[in-house]
């Protein structure tokens, strides 16, 4: 089997070689799989673009830009596109998320107990940073929300770690360009959860979220179209 690894990448260049790098130096060999990184630039202002020059010869990475900025749903979206593996799974282009979660991340898959598997920040008692009380607050809220529209148990909807079977994410039409691409992705697996078609896991990882001066992205304005997301594709679609 083969695992994609697929990054969306923005305004990275401080941290996206590293990041990179930890990614590689993962063990997924020893779960039995083959491995592809699909990195997709979505028109990168900085020098983004640059530092993955050095990737592009490489027999793993593989490395798409975007010619006009879109956002990170449309980014993964080009991502899911490109990747040939059995398993999906996606990373940050930072060092929030660490890549040694990946073998509890990938774990249920393998075992045949689950089609899509989230990370969650909040359960599983893993280490994670003491950052901003109101994005927590936000997070549990919209999590809360979605919950309601969707009749699954989720601790942490907009994590960014979501782990597909292939066949799952090919089923789905991702149409989010920006953030709202996790309360998307949640209503769309949820709904096909009730189906019968898909079975849902959460793991406890763990969690270095960053600051602002430290390359944080996401603003309460994402919230808000979360929150119309959420109602959008529970309700509407």
């Amino acid at each position: 089997m083969k695992l994609s690894i697929v990054i969306p990448v923005y305004n990275e260049e401080r941290y996206i070689h590293t990041a990179l790098e930890r990614v590689l130096a993962s063990d997924v060999s020893s779960l039995g799989l083959e491995r592809e990184v699909v990195v997709v630039n979505d028109c990168s202002k900085d020098a983004t673009a640059k530092e993955l020059q050095r990737y592009a010869h490489h027999d793993t990475v593989r490395v798409f830009h975007h010619d006009v900025n879109q956002g990170k749903g449309a980014a993964l979206r080009t991502g899911f596109s490109k990747a040939t593996g059995d398993i999906m799974l996606i990373q940050d282009a930072d060092f929030e998320y660490d890549p040694a979660d990946y073998p509890k991340l990938l774990q249920p898959i393998l075992d045949g107990k689950a089609d899509v598997v989230f990370g969650s920040r909040f359960a599983g008692g893993e280490p994670h940073r003491v950052l901003y009380y109101w994005h927590s607050v936000g997070n549990k809220f919209l999590t809360l929300l979605s919950n309601m529209m969707t009749d699954i148990n989720l601790t942490d909807m907009e994590t960014c770690y979501k782990v597909f079977r292939s066949g799952i994410i090919r089923q789905i039409t991702i149409q989010e360009n920006r953030f709202g691409f996790e309360p998307e992705i949640t209503a769309k697996v949820a709904r096909l959860a009730r189906e019968g078609s898909c079975k849902i896991y959460e793991v406890g990882i763990s969690y270095n979220g960053r600051t602002y001066a430290e390359g944080k992205k996401i603003t309460w304005k994402d919230g808000f179209s979360a929150l119309k997301c959420i109602i959008k594709y529970n309700l509407f679609a």
